[in-house]
């Protein structure tokens, strides 16, 4: 190579008279052939390299297979005779539903989460309370009762890659993670993936639920400060959360709903363990204010500062800036929050992308997906979990946010795909703990706005969530409200212990009961359920929660 690039300067020079001509056609040549290797070996580093990303890429997929028996990209069959939306609670009880009536049936699952199906309740209750950091980074954890499991409904064998379902004779169930579904053609029965490919379904479930939501004031923020602000809803979410309250000094949890009270003291028993403080601000006068009478809300609040949280009522973040490395929170009262990272948990924005493609009606008042009697929005498409807007015969139209409903009408949807002609007429509960100690079960309208009337008597040892569980009273499922403008009316409450114990309340409208809340009463919901489909009003409500046995000690 050197030699003919030395011949070819010499014919060219040899043909040139003037020197100074001959210096600038040699400086041109030269210019020109250091630019070239240059370019070669810019070339050459950039194939190396991309070959090294590569490599790195294929390790971390592998890796991820690895652990949790689905790759995150995956081939697909053109066509699948069930399609189900979604990688959560309602969609794993539609294939168990499906598989149930057809056991030989072909489902994918599409899911644009990183794990298989899982259940979500543990990741703001138990798994916070492991002593053992390595079993919780595995999402593995005690029960209230002391027994060990982990979060997810099936062993990674139990599912399959999708582009082997043709092949499966016998039927299978395969899960595409890290994927999402961003068009639907209900007249030709195809839906699109984000990158283009198109899969033809014979029947299709929507189960997309939500996105938590943020703040503006943390929306609008800078990147600085938003790599210190997370939501919180995914077993990501957890392992993200749980690994940065393993260095910091103080977190605080923005919201006094579910979610951010069962979060706030499940860091605060954390916190009390690792050493660091938690901070709770909410615009409620208390914990779960939108939900529980007031008299229950402020004892709730009591409850959640003796997990070892900082409770702030009664105000919102206005500004958030920078200090030291750390955030600081300006708050409405005036008051400054210094802290290392927060956590908003303010409620669910429910994803209803696939309206405009799907052709499918929404509901402008409660959210999600308008569905009939039998969760169906229109020819082979069904909707389940928080994403469905049903009319329930008793209460109205509603949208639930529980995993109990998220069972319920995932099964009640995928015994119609496979060939069912069921209406939803359950009423679905929810519960909440928060800790061990204390818990709640509640079913139809539980709101704050309406007149209440409740009946407490004094707990025991049995009383207890924990104690639930050990006599089999609480079960996760996964194996088997209308405006009041009117000012509510006072709040009757008869207690034969100002602590709340355990006891029954009932919410009213029109004088009925349109919902029922167990406070640390368990394994009593069939009577609630009878009651709310009953809808009867009643002229003593303590001779009506003697039906709970809430006086009596033993639980049977």
């Amino acid at each position: 190579m050197v030699h003919f690039i030395h011949k070819g300067l010499h014919f060219i020079l040899s043909y040139t008279s003037s020197l100074q001509t001959k210096w600038c056609i040699l400086f041109i040549i030269s210019g020109t052939l250091f630019f070239g290797i240059g370019i070669y070996k810019y070339l050459t580093e950039s194939k190396a390299n991309a070959a090294e990303a590569q490599t790195q890429d294929e390790s971390v997929e592998q890796a991820t297979e690895d652990v949790f028996g689905v790759p995150p990209a995956a081939e697909f069959p053109s066509q699948v005779q069930y399609l189900l939306i979604g990688g959560g609670t309602a969609s794993y009880a539609a294939m168990r539903a499906i598989k149930k009536r057809d056991v030989t049936a072909k489902i994918l699952i599409i899911s644009e989460d990183s794990y298989p199906p899982y259940m979500r309740p543990p990741l703001s209750k138990e798994l916070w309370y492991s002593d053992d950091d390595e079993a919780a980074k595995k999402l593995q954890f005690k029960s209230w009762n002391g027994k060990w499991r982990d979060v997810y409904f099936e062993k990674p064998d139990y599912y399959c890659a999708p582009n082997d379902l043709p092949a499966k004779s016998e039927g299978g169930v395969a899960v595409a993670n890290n994927t999402r579904v961003v068009s639907l053609n209900p007249m030709d029965n195809i839906a699109t993936l984000k990158d283009g490919t198109e899969i033809k379904y014979d029947k299709c479930l929507i189960a997309t639920g939500g996105q938590p939501k943020n703040l503006p004031v943390f929306r609008k923020a800078s990147a600085e400060i938003q790599n210190k602000v997370s939501t919180y809803r995914t077993a990501s979410d957890f392992t993200e959360l749980n690994n940065i309250t393993d260095g910091v000094k103080s977190i605080t949890v923005i919201g006094g709903g579910f979610m951010g009270s069962e979060l706030a003291c499940a860091l605060g028993h954390k916190g009390q363990r690792v050493g660091f403080e938690v901070n709770q601000i909410f615009p409620e006068n208390g914990n779960m204010g939108n939900v529980l009478p007031e008299y229950l809300t402020k004892w709730t609040t009591s409850k959640v500062k003796s997990e070892g949280v900082n409770v702030i009522t009664d105000t919102v973040v206005n500004n958030v800036t920078m200090q030291d490395g750390r955030l600081k929170l300006q708050l409405r009262t005036g008051q400054e929050i210094i802290t290392d990272h927060v956590v908003v948990a303010v409620g669910l924005g429910i994803d209803t992308s696939l309206a405009e493609s799907g052709g499918l009606e929404t509901d402008e008042r409660f959210g999600g997906y308008r569905v009939n009697a039998e969760l169906q929005a229109r020819s082979n498409i069904w909707v389940a979990g928080d994403a469905s807007c049903f009319f329930d015969v008793k209460l109205g139209r509603r949208r639930v946010e529980h995993h109990d409903h998220a069972v319920v009408s995932g099964r009640l949807a995928g015994e119609n795909m496979a060939g069912g002609q069921k209406s939803y007429h359950h009423q679905s509960m929810f519960w909440s703990d928060l800790g061990p100690d204390v818990g709640y079960e509640a079913i139809g309208i539980i709101d704050s706005t309406l007149p209440t009337v409740g009946v407490f008597a004094k707990a025991t040892e049995k009383d207890t969530p924990k104690a639930a569980e050990d006599a089999g009273l609480r079960d996760d499922g996964a194996e088997n409200p209308a405006e009041n403008t009117e000012t509510p009316p006072p709040t009757t409450t008869t207690a034969s212990s100002e602590e709340f114990g355990k006891g029954v309340v009932f919410y009213l409208r029109q004088q009925k009961v349109v919902g029922v809340l167990l406070w640390n009463v368990f394994g009593r919901m069939p009577i609630a359920r009878k009651m709310i489909r009953d809808q009867q009003a009643y002229d003593d409500y303590t001779e009506v929660a003697k039906l709970f046995k809430i006086h009596s000690e033993e639980l049977d």
